[in-house]
């Protein structure tokens, strides 16, 4: 037997043992992948590698949906302004001399450039530090250097970008037609009052660089099946993290109590609203904590002043969704907005904020540090389990699995997710 012939033997065990599947290159078109996928499993591979999947995302998902951008009392004067960036897009979100809150695109129209290079600031005017073309907090531009005499000055304002007012919380779509955001606003003005959403205001901010597919960071999110593996200080607190059948004991306690703390049972079921055509996905629900624990802190006990009209701590935390992108969780004492955006197909970034009261002072009131913990720990590990997902899901082995019950949120967004892939631009 000459050497080749040996260490084909050898090998000819392994080779038997590997799936032949994992050796074959899918030529399958986008079209048939998403008419492959089957209900109830998780994506196939290509949803998070393929580079052609995440373009058509981009145009189908991304930016034509509304994202969580802010809070109002980010920008509270004229020239306040925020740049917003969303995979290759970016916007400038200005607060003007009528008062208005306005978004830009963050292009300049001579040739381009980023206008914008800072995170946040307050300006009398934007200036292209390319060639020094000016705008106005309107847009319009006002200067431009050595220009044609048939040069219009009005045709080359700055690109207006969507964006609407959402109870005090500012969403932004890089869509000139979005989805329209009436019936959420009216259906969640209510459970959105009892906390006093409008005037809250950020007391943090905190963004978590995540290198793995954007989907991966979302779908993580919404299923509590690995919170009682991984997220132990979250775990002694939520009930989210017990299955349906050992949920209504705690769910029932704390709704005895909504009355007397100035609550009410509300729910809004997120896939009835984003199954709604032309019209934004929303959602909200409250769910209990387990005894001992009345908000989400390290020993249980309030961070910060009683939202909005509440009376009293009912033990509960309500979840709160505006599209496929941006999440709440919103504490009697305090509120967590988490917004997921891709950065490009393999990297993506978290952005959390965290809320209170308007008139509460930092240092007396409240301390950053403790107002953060929860969330901050929890999200560092859930960084480290989706970047291990990554790598797993980009293995020759990789094969989609069942969800399970507790991932029935996740199940949901993922078939939205492949019906607005389907949705022609």
């Amino acid at each position: 037997m000459n050497g080749r012939s040996s260490v084909l033997k050898l090998l000819a065990p392994k080779l038997a043992r590997c799936d032949p599947r994992s050796m074959r290159v899918d030529t399958r078109t986008i079209d048939e992948l998403i008419a492959a996928h089957k209900p109830g499993y998780a994506l196939e591979q290509r949803f998070y590698t393929d580079p052609a999947v995440y373009e058509l995302e981009l145009e189908r998902v991304v930016y034509r949906n509304w994202i969580l951008a802010g809070h109002v009392s980010e920008l509270p004067a004229k020239g306040d302004f925020k740049r917003f960036d969303v995979a290759r897009e970016s916007a400038i979100i200005v607060r003007g001399e009528d008062g208005a809150l306005r978004a830009f695109a963050n292009v300049c129209r001579h040739r381009g450039s980023r206008v914008c290079l800072e995170e946040r600031g307050t300006a009398r005017k934007f200036v292209c530090p390319y060639h020094g073309w000016m705008y106005g907090l309107d847009g319009h531009l006002t200067a431009a250097r050595d220009m044609p005499a048939d040069f219009d000055p009005l045709a080359f304002g700055l690109h207006p970008v969507s964006l609407e007012v959402v109870h005090g919380l500012i969403l932004v779509s890089f869509s000139d037609s979005p989805p329209a955001v009436d019936n959420c606003r009216k259906d969640l003005a209510e459970p959105m009052a009892m906390f006093g959403f409008e005037a809250l205001k950020v007391a943090a901010h905190k963004t978590y660089a995540i290198p793995a597919n954007w989907k991966l960071a979302i779908e993580n999110y919404q299923e509590c099946y690995h919170c009682a593996t991984a997220h132990p200080d979250y775990a002694r607190m939520h009930s989210l993290m017990l299955d349906r059948k050992k949920r209504p004991r705690v769910q029932d306690a704390m709704k005895e109590r909504f009355a007397a703390c100035g609550l009410k049972d509300i729910y809004v079921n997120f896939l009835d609203t984003a199954a709604r055509p032309g019209e934004i996905g929303y959602g909200y629900s409250r769910s209990a904590m387990f005894d001992g624990y009345v908000t989400g802190s390290k020993d249980g006990k309030p961070v910060a002043p009683l939202l909005g009209k509440l009376a009293d701590y009912d033990g509960g935390a309500s979840d709160i969704s505006f599209g496929a992108f941006s999440f709440l969780l919103a504490y009697s004492d305090h509120v967590v907005a988490y917004v997921f955006t891709p950065v490009d197909h393999r990297n993506c970034r978290c952005d959390i904020y965290w809320l209170v009261r308007g008139d509460a002072d930092e240092g007396e009131d409240y301390d950053v540090e403790t107002l953060t913990w929860l969330w901050n720990v929890t999200t560092e590990a859930d960084k480290t389990i989706v970047v291990n997902n990554y790598e797993g899901v980009q293995s020759r082995y990789y094969e989609p699995g069942p969800f399970a019950d507790m991932e029935n949120n996740e199940r949901a967004w993922t078939e939205w997710f492949l019906q607005e892939l389907l949705r022609p631009t």
